[in-house]
Formats: C-alpha cells, structure tokens, sequence
C-alpha cells in the first residue's frame, strides 16, 4: 500500500498539476503502455491532437500520459481525480471501474453534451449501457468494445500432432490439450490463464470469469434481486480449473504468472516468439503486432502462424461458447477545468473516420454501427470477423459500485490456488466472508 501511494504521488507530481485556468488547454490523461516500444495510443492521440489544434485555432491539447499496469493505473487515476489541483480535462476509463468512479463523485455527466451531438445516435445500445450511472445518467463516451477467445500457436500443435483447426467443446479438452502439449513439446508453455492480484482486472475478466460465466446463468451477479451471488459450484469449479493449471505446471512459472506485467509479455514476447502455445485473451492482441503501429513487435505474420477458437462453456452446454466483453470510456472528470473543450476534443475523436482508424489501429470492436457496417472495418485485419462474431455470446461484468473490490476478492482466490497456499474450498469460504463484509450481508446463494 506505501509503495502504492509513493507511486501515485510520483505520477502526481509528474504531471505538473491540473487543468489550472488556462481556458485555451484541454489536459487529456490516458493509460500508456507498459512496453516502451507500443506507442499505439500515443500515435493515435498525436494525431488527434494534430487534428484538434487546427480545427481549433488558439486552443491546445497537453497529453499527460500514466504509464503503469493496470491495477496501478487505476489508483494513479482516482488520485488525480480528487482534486482540481491535478484532474485532467478528459480522463481514459475502464467500463469496469465507471460506476465506482460515478459513486466516489469523480465524474461529470455527460447528458447535456450528449443530448447535443447527433454521433450519439451511432453508438450500440450495449455500448451506452456500460457507460451510464445507476442515477440513469451517462458519465463516458465509449471508444470501442471487445471480446475474448483461445488464441494458439499452430506450429507447436504441428509438433504436437494436434489439428491447426483445434476447437475444444469443454473445459476437459483444454486441459487434455494443455497436457499433450507438455509432454510432446517440452519447453513452451502449455497455456497461459491470467491469474492473482498483480494481474488485476486482466485475471478476473480474461481468466475468472471467461470460466464462471461458461457454467450458468448470471453466476456474479442476480439482477433480478440485485444481489451479489456467493461462491457457489460453478465458482470453486472455476477455481479449480485455475488449480489445475499451475498444480499440474500446465502454465507459466507461478513467479511469471503473478508478474504485473505477464499480459505484456504474454503478446509481446511469448506468443510471436513461439513460447506459449495456448493463450487465454483479449481481441486486440494484435494491435502490438501490425506493421507500421511503431510498437517494436510488429509480426505480420501471425494470422497464419496463431489461430483462433472460442472459449467453451464447462460441459458444453449451450450456445457452447463464452466471451465477456468490456471496454474503455472518455470521461469528463467532475473536477475538470475546462469540460467544454474536453467534449470537443471527444467529438474530434469520436468521428467515423477517426473511430474507424482507432478501431483498427487497436483491433478493437466497433460501437459506432456506421463504422461496424463499413466493408473496410470488416476486412481491414484477420481476426476482427472471429472476435466480432463472438459479441452475439458475450457477458458484461456487473459494473455496480462494488465490482472492483469484488474483482479484487476474486483474484485473491485465484492467487491462494494458484500458489498453492490455498485449498478451492477455503479460498471460496474466504471470498464468500469478503462478499458478505463488501455488501453487508447482501448476497444469495445458488
């Protein structure tokens, strides 16, 4: 926690302040790479920076980039949003942390904008929902969703003499996998499923709940009682899949696992240099990987070299496929200087053309339909058709206030069974007496 917060003032105080009174800057604060050599959102920001400052003459964007993983990201950002003193104009958002952001009163509504901008029309409804308050008020405009699937290396099932179609029905056919991969291609990893706390959000969505969500219906969250759901079988069936993995050394060294930045090197490093053979993860893995995104992996030819499978659901169920979905917001920061031009800066961003590029550039997943309609988006990069597709079997996380610090409970049992310091049962038993202290008793079981 000490190292935490002397890390967040650094960032403070990196940033030079806030918005201050110069009517004529917009400050726009956004997450940056972990990886020095992935400059994708910094490219695409210069640009519509670029594009801002001409449209608008006498007006300048100041860029204030938090370079951090994403757990440290999250508390760099509600730090600068406490004061007016250091809250940017225009802040980067995850969908997941929006209503606990919404809650703390860090946010400005962004209706009277919205209400103006005839683009708004444009955004899917499911997209609009992830950034609305429980006021029914919406605090960010969305830049995109995704999706999630197994990604794998098709020259290390070669050697394993598995198919390059590989499409496992169940959790058994993953794990069967993972193992004839260890032993025929010694070596690599088998699988990587995202786990524990320096993970952050990436182990519960990519990892947690790409398993929950494959063995029943709304198995976090009920919204009909609207109450939080105890750790039932499907969870300790998912947390004993995790087990598994790291009991049976089917994943990557525990010490690698629990690194904050495995998902870096996991798309960076293991995957284009044929390390790992089987990954758990997001759509937009390519974004690193395309020529000319100056982010010093570029690979061009990993749509031959990797394919792509749905995760299944436990058994097989029906529709026999799983996916969460997600995404980022621009937020206006209820502390910002200069709100007005902040949504300007949205609207320069936010054009189709603009949306279109960034989508591509960061093998997103349209929200505008006028841009999911367009030919070029469809055929613009392998995958996009796969991970698209998979928006007809996705899940959202229940964005309620309480999410993050549910997410948090539940890469701590990740983490116990992936040490092995933790049996399932007692990492359940925990989680359950930390949703119960989180909702004040407020849950159900199933």
């Amino acid at each position: 926690m000490l190292l935490t917060a002397v890390l967040a003032a650094g960032t403070l105080t990196a940033c030079g302040g806030g918005s201050g009174n110069d009517p004529d800057v917009v400050k726009v604060s956004f997450k940056q790479s972990t990886d020095n050599k992935v400059r994708v959102m910094d490219t695409y920001l210069a640009d519509m920076k670029k594009q801002f400052e001409k449209a608008h003459p006498g007006k300048q964007v100041k860029l204030v980039p938090i370079k951090a993983p994403d757990s440290e990201y999250y508390t760099k950002l509600q730090q600068m949003l406490r004061s007016p003193k250091t809250a940017p104009d225009l802040v980067y958002e995850d969908t997941f942390l929006i209503n606990s952001d919404i809650t703390s009163g860090y946010l400005k509504p962004l209706d009277p904008y919205l209400d103006k901008w005839k683009d708004w029309d444009q955004f899917i409804d499911t997209a609009k929902a992830a950034a609305k308050g429980q006021d029914g008020r919406t605090y960010g405009v969305p830049d995109g969703t995704d999706t999630r699937g197994l990604w794998f290396s098709k020259d290390i099932f070669k050697k394993a003499g598995l198919p390059a179609d590989w499409q496992p029905k169940n959790w058994d056919d993953i794990l069967d996998t993972a193992r004839t991969l260890k032993k025929k291609v010694p070596g690599v990893i088998p699988l990587n499923v995202y786990t524990g706390k320096p993970a952050g959000e990436m182990a519960t969505m990519q990892g947690f709940e790409m398993l929950l969500y494959g063995t029943g219906e709304d198995p976090l969250y009920d919204p009909d009682q609207k109450k939080w759901i105890a750790g039932g079988k499907g969870f300790k069936d998912s947390l004993k899949f995790v087990e598994t993995v790291y009991k049976e050394k089917l994943g990557p060294d525990v010490s690698d696992a629990l690194d904050p930045n495995i998902g870096t090197r996991a798309r960076g490093e293991l995957l284009p240099e044929g390390k790992l053979a089987i990954n758990l993860d997001g759509s937009w893995l390519p974004q690193d990987w395309l020529e000319g995104s100056g982010g010093g992996h570029e690979w061009p030819e990993w749509s031959k070299e990797l394919g792509l499978a749905h995760m299944p659901t436990q058994h097989g169920k029906a529709p026999g496929k799983v996916s969460m979905s997600g995404g980022w917001t621009w937020a206006i920061p209820a502390k910002a200087g200069n709100p007005d031009l902040a949504f300007e800066f949205i609207k320069t961003m936010q054009t189709k053309k603009n949306a279109q590029k960034w989508y591509i550039a960061n093998s997103g997943i349209a929200v505008r339909k006028d841009v999911a309609e367009d030919p070029e988006y469809v055929k613009a990069q392998p995958g996009i058709k796969f991970f698209t597709d998979l928006v007809a079997h996705t899940h959202y996380r229940p964005a309620y206030p309480a999410y993050p610090k549910v997410s948090t409970a539940i890469q701590e049992a990740m983490e116990g069974v992936t040490t092995g310091d933790t049996s399932v049962a007692e990492a359940a038993k925990t989680y359950d007496e930390e949703l119960n202290s989180l909702t004040n008793g407020e849950v159900i079981k199933k």
